[in-house]
C-alpha cells in the first residue's frame, strides 16, 4: 500500500511539475516577446541610421572619385601644355641660333 501510495504521489507531483513548467515556458515566451520588442525597435532604428550613413559614405566616395578624375585630367592637360612649350622653346632657340650664325656670317663677309 505504501508503494502504491508513493507511486501515486510521484505521478501527481510529475503532473504538477509538468503543468508548472508549461506555464513558466508560456510566461517566459510572453516576456521574451515584450522584452524583445523595444530592443528590436532600437536595432531597426540603428540599422536605418547605419544604412543612411553608408549611403552618404558611398556618395562622398563617388564625389572623391570624380574629383580625382578631374585632377588627373587637369594634370595631363598641364603636362601636355608644358611639353608643347618645351618643344616650341627648343625650336625657337634653334631658329635664334641659326639667325645668329647667319648674322655673324653676313658680318664676316662685310669689308672692314
Amino acid at each position: 500500500e505504501l508503494w502504491v501510495s508513493l507511486e501515486e504521489h510521484q505521478d501527481a507531483l510529475e503532473l504538477i511539475m509538468s503543468k508548472y513548467r508549461k506555464q513558466m515556458l508560456q510566461l517566459l515566451e510572453g516576456r521574451k516577446g515584450e522584452d524583445a520588442e523595444p530592443v528590436l525597435k532600437v536595432h531597426q532604428t540603428n540599422s536605418v541610421e547605419i544604412e543612411s550613413q553608408i549611403d552618404r559614405i558611398c556618395e562622398m566616395g563617388e564625389v572623391m572619385r570624380k574629383a580625382v578624375q578631374v585632377d588627373d585630367d587637369q594634370f595631363f592637360k598641364v603636362q601636355e601644355k608644358l611639353a608643347q612649350l618645351e618643344l616650341e622653346n627648343k625650336e625657337l632657340r634653334e631658329l635664334l641660333s641659326i639667325s645668329k650664325e647667319s648674322f655673324e656670317v653676313g658680318r664676316d663677309d662685310l669689308p672692314d
